[in-house]
This record gives structure tokens, C-alpha cells and sequence, in this order.
């Protein structure tokens, strides 16, 4: 089996990683659409390789920090899309469509939070990719990946968890607020959150690469303590409007989740 090394690129408002082997390439999560060009310039100049050699762009969820660049690098790479084996598009009709809007509306306020200049994060609702995956499956091309659902953050979130070096890429299931470890939001399902939370520590995985954050250790009492403190009901944008106009403090985590990476 072909050595795999996995490096750490800064996105727009997340981090990407991409994993390297002698004759092929493997980005784990879609990224931003501004982040394209970041890795195809990562491809070109500091590996020195054809932007060609990536072979598959695995997408965890459709929030634009992890989908958004995904159509633009298989148009420019010739790469396969490998997302979540589910009936329907996460944008669906009208009330998706305008959640669509809003999830850029947020990634745009953490982008300003955290410096950026601004860039256009606009990318399609719909993701038609060239592969779906369930739990279980071996990621195309890639049989040292393993497919994890962990899903909780959304209704289709995927981890993805490299066999030899046990580590494990979970996008937005664990995010790190400079030095406190948190739940995401939104989180549409606590309880199947927590049990995501579950499967991860069960693997006794060597690192955690978080899409806000770095890539490091994660022990057990660490993941207790997110399972303890897992929110105990949906917290979603709607439940947001609604705490707001009731008079409650507005959450704005999912933004601030964005911009305070540790």
C-alpha cells in the first residue's frame, strides 16, 4: 500500500487537508469556492505535480466551507465528487434555498471576523456527485479511507477515517474555540449527535483533523465531555429567530464557530 501523507492547507474560513500519495491526490472535504485556486496553486507550485493527480474531492456536508469549491475543482482537475448516499438534496425546495442563502450570509460574517477580504462564496444548492457512500465503504481509489456517518450537525455529515495512521477527518462534528472544544452549530439531531461524538472516541483515533481547528489528539475524557455537554435540543438558525425575537441573546455560534479557529 502507497504511503499517505496528509498535509494541513489554510482555507477562506476552514482548513482542508489533503492527502498525498506518490501517483495521486485525495482532498478531504469541498472547501470554499475561493479556496480552489489556493489548492490547485498548492498542486502546481509546492508540490510540483498536475493538478490532474487529484483524483477524488470527498464532500462531509453541504455547508458552503465544505461544498463550495467542490464543482469548481472537478471542472478543473477532472476529479470524482464522493458525498453522502441521501434521497434528497440538504437545499430543498424554497425553505432551503433561502437556508442556502443564509448559511453564505453566515460564512461571510466569519470571513469578515476573521480578517478576510471579501470573495464570492456563491456555488450551487444542489451537489450532483459522481459517487455516493454509506457507512462503512471504502473511499474510491482510496482503500486505506474509510467512510464514517456522523451525522447530527446535519442530517448527512460524513467523517473520514484513514486505516493505517488512525487518524480521522470529522469536518464539523468537533470545533475548537481557540483552547475549548464545542458542539457545532446548528445541530439539528442531539441525539444522533452524540452518538457521532460515540463512534469517533470508539475508534481511538491517533488525531482529529477538524475543519476549524488543527489536526491533533483528542482523549477520552475530552470526548466525554462534549458527549456531557452536547446541547440537549435542536439548535438550528430557526430556533435562533426565535430566541432573538423572544428577547433571548442571539446565537451567532455558527458564524463565531467559524472565526474563532484555535
Amino acid at each position: 500500500m502507497n504511503l499517505c501523507e496528509i498535509v494541513r492547507i489554510e482555507g477562506y474560513v476552514q482548513s482542508s487537508y489533503l492527502a498525498i500519495y506518490p501517483d495521486k491526490l485525495l482532498l478531504l472535504d469541498g472547501c470554499c469556492r475561493p479556496d480552489v485556486p489556493v489548492v490547485l496553486d498548492y498542486i502546481l507550485k509546492t508540490l510540483g505535480r498536475p493538478v490532474s493527480d487529484l483524483k477524488v474531492v470527498l464532500v462531509s456536508h453541504m455547508h458552503p466551507d465544505h461544498a463550495g469549491g467542490a464543482i469548481k475543482l472537478r471542472k478543473e482537475t477532472g476529479c470524482l465528487i464522493v458525498s453522502a448516499d441521501k434521497p434528497q438534496q440538504w437545499y430543498k425546495g424554497v425553505g432551503g434555498r433561502l437556508m442556502h442563502l443564509a448559511d453564505m450570509g453566515m460564512a461571510h460574517f466569519a470571513a469578515k471576523r476573521m480578517g478576510r477580504t471579501f470573495e464570492i462564496l456563491w456555488y450551487s444548492p444542489h451537489l450532483h456527485a459522481d459517487i455516493t457512500v454509506q457507512d462503512g465503504d471504502s473511499v474510491p481509489k482510496f482503500a486505506d479511507w474509510q467512510i464514517l456517518e456522523t451525522p447530527g450537525h446535519t442530517d448527512r455529515d460524513l467523517s473520514f477515517f484513514h486505516l493505517p495512521s488512525r487518524q480521522v477527518y470529522t469536518g464539523d462534528l468537533i470545533i475548537k474555540l481557540k483552547r475549548k472544544f464545542v458542539a457545532p452549530f446548528p445541530v439539528y439531531d442531539p441525539k444522533v449527535y452524540i452518538r457521532s461524538l460515540q463512534k469517533i472516541k470508539d475508534l481511538n483515533p491517533s488525531n482529529v483533523m477538524m475543519a476549524h481547528g488543527r489536526s491533533l489528539p483528542i482523549d477520552a475524557a475530552t470526548f466525554d465531555l462534549l458527549i456531557t455537554q452536547a446541547p440537549e435540543h435542536p439548535r438550528t438558525v430557526k430556533d435562533t429567530i426565535r430566541h432573538k425575537l423572544l428577547g433571548g441573546q442571539g446565537i451567532d455560534s455558527y458564524s463565531q464557530n467559524l472565526s474563532k479557529k484555535g
